[in-house]
């Protein structure tokens, strides 16, 4: 039953999917401590230390079965989480009770858990990404060829296609999925550092035994999964890590925030619109309304992952000498809301391009009123070609494109520039119809994109096939 009186984030009641709500959930952070556990005192009893296979066992079987009330009971007694979680998992596992957390340090669970979480954090956004990738490619291949109004400093510039400019939008993802994919091959384990990264308290427990405690760090980290550990830490592994994760989530949410105010400013133009669902209401009191809420949502929520990039960015650069506490609160907050946030945002982004709606004959009809302007050079050099002075040709094209400006500006006219050309003798060797043709003013568009799927969207299609067979998560609300 949902508690109608405290606050409840509206990342995980609203926005986020099921999966990574529940990686960034008590029961999957503190099981996974536990896992650690196990994994710490394997490895120490494999190189020697006295820990029996029955202790470790007890320990595993324990995993997941977590009593929640007494850590927190514990932890209202203790002030400490960890102390808190050793002491309700020694009641849970008696026999194993001496041997939990055997010389390791808090961030022993804390950094690794959270370094594990991270990685599978961003292999879910890896995914998203790849999906949206994918969808924008498919709306990008449909409309290559529909040429419509380019816009520099959001004045009417050269025409492109609908479909080129989708490629802007999946490159800026593409881009964004090759930083995310570096950050996954650079993950590592924080592993075995001790207390201030000296590994001074297992170098006491394999009696000075150097070779033994770097073996020991190899295989905790191989057991949870990580290829290698950071070749130094102090307490904590770097800050720098969750300030590159976080820039990685950053430029998603920005890249998204683009495409999601193009389609706001093409939806105004009523060019292109995100899907509207029948019953669908756009406003309360003007009925008629079709907002673009789904890219509106995206760019509210980019905003606010952007924001978080800077607490990162902080947070590594105020951890005096080997660590301070300060970090702790922070993080708890910025690296859970930054991939849920995140990963709502690519939700919508997939919802939002698997339903684009497209209005040819309104981006035409914009094409038409601005075309014969943007065509003035290629008449220009027609009517040169044919024998006309190229200095006073263009004379006469700047005298006539002001005065059908003046029409369509003061007197609220059609763009007339082509009627005025055919009336004038020295443009009558040019073929006025072909040089406005849009299809030819495009340049390489359509090429552009065809190059861009077969060589940009296709490797990532068969790179990463499970992502593209995964069923497509439903827009909540």
């Amino acid at each position: 039953m949902m508690d109608s009186t405290n606050y409840e984030n509206p990342l995980i009641g609203r926005y986020a999917s099921s999966a990574m709500s529940a990686l960034w959930g008590p029961q999957r952070k503190f099981s996974t401590w536990r896992k650690l556990w196990v994994a710490l005192a394997e490895a120490e009893m494999e190189l020697g230390l006295p820990i029996t296979a029955e202790q470790v066992e007890q320990l595993r079987s324990q995993v997941d079965t977590i009593d929640f009330s007494a850590a927190a009971e514990y932890e209202r007694q203790l002030r400490h989480d960890v102390m808190a979680h050793v002491h309700a998992y020694g009641d849970a596992c008696p026999d194993a009770r001496p041997i939990i957390h055997l010389g390791a340090t808090s961030c022993f669970v804390t950094d690794n858990t959270d370094l594990i979480l991270l990685r599978e954090a961003l292999g879910l956004v890896r995914d998203r990404l790849v999906t949206v990738i994918d969808r924008l490619g498919r709306f990008a291949l449909e409309q290559r060829a529909q040429p419509c109004l380019g816009f520099t400093h959001m004045q009417p510039a050269q025409p492109t296609t609908v479909g080129k400019r989708a490629c802007l939008w999946a490159y800026d993802l593409v881009l964004d999925l090759e930083e995310l994919e570096h950050r996954l091959a650079t993950l590592k384990a924080r592993s075995t550092k001790g207390t201030t990264g000296t590994q001074a308290s297992f170098l006491q427990l394999f009696d000075g035994d150097h070779q033994q405690v770097v073996r020991l760090e190899a295989l905790v980290a191989e057991k949870i999964g990580f290829e290698s550990a950071y070749a130094v830490t102090g307490q904590t592994y770097s800050r720098k890590i969750d300030a590159q994760v976080l820039d990685v989530l950053a430029g998603i949410a920005g890249s998204a925030h683009k495409a999601a105010t193009d389609l706001r400013l093409l939806a105004h133009r009523k060019e292109v619109e995100e899907p509207f669902e029948k019953k669908q209401i756009g406003s309360s009191a003007m009925a008629y309304k079709r907002n673009p809420m789904r890219s509106e949502r995206m760019c509210g929520l980019a905003r606010f992952v952007q924001s978080l990039q800077s607490s990162g960015a902080a947070t590594l650069a105020t951890q005096w000498m080997e660590r301070t506490l300060d970090d702790s609160a922070n993080r708890r907050l910025t690296l859970p809301q930054a991939f849920l946030a995140v990963d709502a945002i690519l939700i919508l982004y997939q919802n939002v391009a698997d339903g684009l709606v497209v209005y040819p004959q309104v981006i035409e009809r914009h094409l038409r009123g601005e075309l014969p302007f943007m065509a003035t050079e290629n008449i220009l050099m027609l009517a040169a070609a044919a024998g006309g002075d190229r200095q006073t040709l263009h004379e006469q094209i700047r005298q006539h494109s002001q005065a059908a400006a003046a029409v369509v500006k003061q007197q609220g006219g059609e763009n007339d520039l082509l009627d005025r050309l055919r009336a004038d003798p020295a443009f009558a060797g040019v073929d006025l119809d072909a040089a406005v043709d849009p299809t030819q003013l495009v340049g390489r568009s359509v090429e552009q994109v065809d190059a861009f799927i077969d060589e940009v969207v296709e490797p990532i299609r068969q790179k990463y096939p499970q992502a593209l067979a995964s069923e497509a998560e439903q827009v909540r609300v």
